[in-house]
């Protein structure tokens, strides 16, 4: 059987599968990302079956469902909201920094992997998965919650620190001078700076200029866009996802009403193949070992992450219900996760080791973090001696 053959079989199975997995999530009336990383790990290497000719389409099919996912989160906002939002929780973020950065450093030193793997550590503890988090709460209803904008803002604030944090990391991993490092932090925080205040102010010219009365002229601009963005936000060493997040925010009105209902297709489509590409790069044989670690290390961040948004909310005057909403939303990690440990094991500055207790920890933390958000007001209404809402 030829190439192309095979994987466009391949991609009908893992096509077909996940139509099924998303039928028994909504059956069972929670977020499908849990069961297609599971389905991933199953089919992906070391798993039952390996699917060896769909990773070059994975790929690059996962990217642009993280784009989506974060464009379309950027919809709901404008720039004002944005910027306020982030005046009221640059304190939340400093906390959430702090509190989830230690666990990983911690983890680092006893192990004996130095100041560079707990610099790796740091990171990948530190940051949820905006694009998991995204998906989930539109998956539940809750874009439109009042802990929403507060589990948004510290998400951008993260994303911002990864964008200082990640010329760091590459610097320290590539032995590249101090003046070096320092001119690639400069560089991607002028970028941010520039973009965001150019949605602040001029982006009612986006809107005109994406906008278009006829739906597939408007769908190519809108996708060409976002893939433009995110690309030159790359190359100059900022995150795509913020990238396609400050576009987003650009655009609105009437624009982004129609942008949001255009593109929630694709998004669907294109994110389901992210959280499968995940799960396919994974390796289920590297989980028994670090398996240990990796429990406790979740166990600790799960407490700073729900730590981290019950007090952002609380200090936004959100009742108890709210409150633990937006701290188990912060709890899933995944793409800046895994991208990070990628980096640094690919340096060979640190062992390998620091890579299988990354993927598992993430992996753990991608399937906790959407069951406890989906499960977390029934827990509460017990603690509070109501009774339950049925979850099923």
């Amino acid at each position: 059987m030829d190439g192309t053959a095979l994987s466009l079989i391949q991609l009908g199975v893992v096509f077909f599968g996940l139509g099924f997995l998303g039928r028994l999530a909504g059956r069972i009336g929670m977020s499908p990302v849990p069961l297609y990383l599971l389905g991933g790990l199953a089919f992906g290497e070391g798993g039952f079956i390996t699917f060896a000719g769909i990773e070059d389409f994975a790929h690059i099919a996962s990217e642009i469902g993280v784009i989506l996912l974060l464009l379309m989160l950027g919809l709901e906002y404008t720039a004002k909201e944005l910027v306020t939002g982030l005046k009221q929780s640059w304190m939340a973020g400093l906390v959430d920094l702090v509190l989830n950065m230690l666990p990983g450093i911690a983890v680092a030193l006893i192990l004996g992997w130095g100041p560079v793997g707990a610099l790796v550590m740091a990171g990948v503890t530190y940051s949820s998965s905006s694009g998991i988090i995204a998906k989930v709460l539109g998956d539940l209803g809750r874009l439109g919650n009042r802990e929403t904008p507060v589990v948004l803002s510290i998400l951008v604030f993260e994303d911002l620190a990864m964008a200082a944090y990640l010329p760091i990391l590459t610097t320290v991993l590539a032995g590249v001078s101090f003046m070096g490092g320092l001119t690639a932090l400069g560089i991607s925080l002028a970028v941010i700076t520039v973009v965001l205040v150019g949605a602040l102010r001029y982006g009612h010219l986006v809107s005109n200029l994406l906008d278009s009365p006829d739906r597939e002229s408007f769908l190519l601009k809108l996708l060409g866009a976002a893939l433009l963005v995110a690309g030159l936000a790359s190359a100059l060493h900022v995150s795509a996802a913020v990238g396609a997040f400050l576009l987003g925010i650009a655009i609105s009105g009437g624009t982004a009403e129609n942008a949001t209902r255009v593109l929630e297709p694709l998004r669907d489509l294109f994110a389901a193949m992210f959280f499968v590409l995940f799960g396919l790069n994974t390796d289920p044989r590297t989980i028994p070992p670090v398996l240990g670690v990796a429990l406790l290390l979740a166990l600790v961040t799960t407490i700073t992450k729900v730590a981290t948004g019950w007090w952002a909310a609380g200090r936004q005057g959100i009742g108890v219900p709210g409150r633990a909403r937006a701290g188990a939303a912060l709890i899933a990690r995944g793409e800046f996760s895994i991208v990070i440990a990628g980096l640094a094991v690919a340096s060979g500055v640190v062992p390998v080791e620091l890579a299988a207790l990354s993927t598992t920890y993430v992996l753990i933390m991608a399937v906790s973090g959407p069951v406890a958000a989906r499960y977390v007001e029934p827990v509460v209404a017990l603690f509070q001696g109501k009774k339950p809402e049925p979850v099923f």
